[in-house]
Protein backbone atom coordinates (compact mmCIF):
# COMPACT_ATOMS: atom_id res chain seq x y z
CA UNK A 1 0.00 0.00 0.00
CA UNK A 2 1.47 3.32 -0.89
CA UNK A 3 0.65 6.52 1.05
CA UNK A 4 1.31 9.99 0.47
CA UNK A 5 3.81 11.38 2.96
CA UNK A 6 1.72 13.75 5.05
CA UNK A 7 3.13 17.01 6.71
CA UNK A 8 2.14 17.41 9.73
CA UNK A 9 1.53 21.21 9.42
CA UNK A 10 -0.78 20.68 6.45
CA UNK A 11 -2.61 17.58 8.42
CA UNK A 12 -3.45 19.92 11.36
CA UNK A 13 -3.29 23.53 9.14
CA UNK A 14 -0.72 24.48 11.99
CA UNK A 15 2.40 26.39 10.83
CA UNK A 16 4.24 27.53 14.00
CA UNK A 17 5.10 25.58 17.24
CA UNK A 18 6.68 26.63 20.14
CA UNK A 19 9.22 24.56 20.20
CA UNK A 20 10.66 21.26 18.41
CA UNK A 21 9.71 19.34 21.34
CA UNK A 22 6.10 20.31 20.93
CA UNK A 23 5.99 19.69 17.34
CA UNK A 24 6.88 16.40 18.15
CA UNK A 25 4.51 15.48 21.24
CA UNK A 26 1.42 17.17 18.65
CA UNK A 27 2.76 14.65 15.92
CA UNK A 28 3.65 11.43 17.89
CA UNK A 29 -0.67 12.09 19.49
CA UNK A 30 -1.97 12.55 15.85
CA UNK A 31 0.21 9.51 14.20
CA UNK A 32 -1.06 7.68 17.19
CA UNK A 33 -4.54 7.92 16.46
CA UNK A 34 -4.50 8.27 12.64
CA UNK A 35 -2.77 4.41 12.95
CA UNK A 36 -5.20 3.62 15.88
CA UNK A 37 -8.89 4.75 13.40
CA UNK A 38 -7.24 2.62 10.71
CA UNK A 39 -6.96 -0.45 13.26
CA UNK A 40 -10.45 -0.17 14.41
CA UNK A 41 -11.77 0.35 11.08
CA UNK A 42 -10.36 -2.77 10.23
CA UNK A 43 -11.65 -4.34 13.82
CA UNK A 44 -14.88 -2.80 12.93
CA UNK A 45 -15.25 -5.36 10.28
CA UNK A 46 -15.07 -8.85 12.48
CA UNK A 47 -17.08 -7.27 15.03
CA UNK A 48 -14.38 -6.72 17.30
CA UNK A 49 -12.79 -3.27 19.04
CA UNK A 50 -9.29 -2.67 19.22
CA UNK A 51 -8.56 -3.51 23.08
CA UNK A 52 -11.19 -6.62 22.32
CA UNK A 53 -8.80 -8.13 19.45
CA UNK A 54 -5.49 -6.75 22.08
CA UNK A 55 -7.01 -9.51 24.78
CA UNK A 56 -7.54 -12.54 22.26
CA UNK A 57 -3.78 -12.19 20.75
CA UNK A 58 -3.08 -12.23 24.24
CA UNK A 59 -4.69 -15.67 25.00
CA UNK A 60 -3.42 -16.71 21.49
CA UNK A 61 -0.08 -16.30 22.94
CA UNK A 62 -1.20 -18.34 26.40
CA UNK A 63 -2.65 -20.98 24.28
CA UNK A 64 -3.52 -23.79 26.16
CA UNK A 65 -2.98 -22.37 29.00
CA UNK A 66 -5.32 -20.25 30.78
CA UNK A 67 -4.59 -16.38 31.97
CA UNK A 68 -6.24 -14.43 34.69
CA UNK A 69 -7.07 -11.21 34.57
CA UNK A 70 -4.28 -9.55 36.10
CA UNK A 71 -2.16 -11.01 33.52
CA UNK A 72 -4.35 -9.46 31.28
CA UNK A 73 -4.18 -5.83 32.57
CA UNK A 74 -0.67 -5.76 32.64
CA UNK A 75 -0.13 -7.02 29.05
CA UNK A 76 -2.55 -4.93 27.35
CA UNK A 77 -1.09 -1.84 24.96
CA UNK A 78 -4.17 0.53 26.32
CA UNK A 79 -3.82 0.47 30.64
CA UNK A 80 -6.85 2.46 30.78
CA UNK A 81 -8.89 -0.59 29.56
CA UNK A 82 -11.70 -2.08 31.71
CA UNK A 83 -9.97 -6.17 31.13
CA UNK A 84 -12.78 -7.93 33.48
CA UNK A 85 -15.70 -6.04 30.85
CA UNK A 86 -13.88 -6.37 27.85
CA UNK A 87 -13.56 -10.30 28.73
CA UNK A 88 -17.14 -10.16 29.66
CA UNK A 89 -18.11 -9.14 26.42
CA UNK A 90 -15.83 -11.33 24.49
CA UNK A 91 -17.30 -14.09 26.75
CA UNK A 92 -20.80 -13.58 25.03
CA UNK A 93 -19.62 -13.95 21.70
CA UNK A 94 -18.64 -17.25 22.37
CA UNK A 95 -14.76 -16.21 21.67
CA UNK A 96 -13.11 -16.79 25.25
CA UNK A 97 -14.25 -18.52 28.42
CA UNK A 98 -14.31 -17.90 31.56
CA UNK A 99 -14.06 -20.35 34.24
CA UNK A 100 -13.58 -19.91 38.21
CA UNK A 101 -9.72 -21.00 38.96
CA UNK A 102 -9.95 -24.04 40.73
CA UNK A 103 -7.17 -23.43 43.30
CA UNK A 104 -8.19 -19.50 43.98
CA UNK A 105 -12.21 -19.26 44.05
CA UNK A 106 -11.87 -15.47 43.69
CA UNK A 107 -9.83 -15.52 40.63
CA UNK A 108 -11.15 -16.60 37.04
CA UNK A 109 -9.23 -18.81 34.41
CA UNK A 110 -10.02 -16.91 31.01
CA UNK A 111 -8.90 -19.12 27.81
CA UNK A 112 -9.51 -18.66 24.48
CA UNK A 113 -12.23 -20.63 22.41
CA UNK A 114 -11.60 -22.33 19.16
CA UNK A 115 -13.86 -19.85 17.53
CA UNK A 116 -11.87 -17.08 18.94
CA UNK A 117 -8.80 -18.97 17.14
CA UNK A 118 -10.20 -19.25 13.87
CA UNK A 119 -11.54 -15.23 13.89
CA UNK A 120 -7.63 -14.34 14.57
CA UNK A 121 -6.64 -16.36 11.69
CA UNK A 122 -8.77 -15.03 9.49
CA UNK A 123 -7.82 -11.30 10.85
CA UNK A 124 -3.87 -12.33 10.45
CA UNK A 125 -5.04 -11.72 6.99
CA UNK A 126 -5.29 -8.08 7.40
CA UNK A 127 -1.58 -7.61 8.46
CA UNK A 128 -0.49 -7.53 5.39
CA UNK A 129 -2.58 -4.22 5.10
CA UNK A 130 -1.47 -3.20 8.35
CA UNK A 131 1.77 -3.83 7.82
CA UNK A 132 1.38 -1.30 3.98
CA UNK A 133 0.66 1.11 6.33
CA UNK A 134 4.56 1.69 7.18
CA UNK A 135 5.34 1.05 3.97
CA UNK A 136 7.02 4.26 3.34
CA UNK A 137 9.78 3.06 5.44
CA UNK A 138 12.32 0.58 4.50
CA UNK A 139 13.53 -1.90 7.21
CA UNK A 140 16.35 0.16 8.53
CA UNK A 141 14.07 2.78 9.49
CA UNK A 142 11.51 1.31 11.38
CA UNK A 143 14.55 -0.38 13.42
CA UNK A 144 15.40 3.03 14.15
CA UNK A 145 12.36 4.24 15.24
CA UNK A 146 11.43 1.37 17.11
CA UNK A 147 14.53 2.33 19.19
CA UNK A 148 13.82 6.03 19.02
CA UNK A 149 10.52 5.24 20.63
CA UNK A 150 11.84 2.15 23.40
CA UNK A 151 14.38 5.33 24.01
CA UNK A 152 11.77 8.18 24.49
CA UNK A 153 9.91 5.86 27.05
CA UNK A 154 12.85 4.59 28.46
Amino acid sequence: MQLTPMKLEDEIVQKNFRSEAHKLGVNIIFTFNWINNFHNNVMKKFGLTSQQFNIMRILRGQHPNPANIKLLRERMLDKMSDASRIVEKLRTKGLIERNTNESDRRACDVIITQKGLELLKVIDKEDITFDGFFSQLDEQEMKHLNHLLDKLRG
